[in-house]
């Protein structure tokens, strides 16, 4: 399947959307600039004592690109340990710095509402009742033009 195909079939059935009942940890990304949010939900399975994500579903606020990435990331998650969670995390965001910033910020947004998820649950190890983690994007969806005066 080529990417385009790829990128169409994300886009018109996305893959893990929805919330989870028997998740044991979300996480949150957002957006301040535009309100965008990503909720991801995850039931941690344990192999050899090392937390794994066995199912991941996640819901959006936002653009058909997070809709999209939300769909891509999700699936490439699914049966990774957290390390190679925070593997996919790390070279998400790396990739992100290559492309301009108004298309990064949807992928941006998905892949800390995964580290949220897999952060509050290594803090809900320590104290159940910490509250769910948010991380906030630090890539503008405004295109470069547009954030001159008179444009917000």
């Amino acid at each position: 399947m080529t990417v385009d195909a790829q990128l169409i079939e994300h886009m018109m059935n996305p893959k893990n959307y929805g919330s989870m009942e028997s998740a044991d940890t979300q996480g949150i990304g957002k957006n301040p600039e535009n309100g965008e949010k990503v909720a991801i939900y995850i039931r941690v399975g344990k192999d050899e004592e090392q937390p794994y994500v066995q199912d991941i579903r996640f819901q959006a606020i936002g653009c058909t690109t997070t809709v999209v990435a939300g769909s891509m990331l999700t699936e490439e998650a699914k049966g990774l340990h957290f390390q190679g969670i925070q593997e996919l995390v790390d070279t998400t965001m790396n990739f992100l710095d290559k492309i301009p910033e108004e298309d990064a910020a949807c992928s941006e947004m998905v892949a800390l509402a995964i580290k949220a998820a897999i952060d509050t649950y290594t803090k809900r190890q320590e104290d159940a009742d910490y509250p769910v983690i948010t991380y906030t994007v630090s890539n503008s969806c405004v295109p470069k033009e547009d954030h001159s005066e008179g444009h917000k």
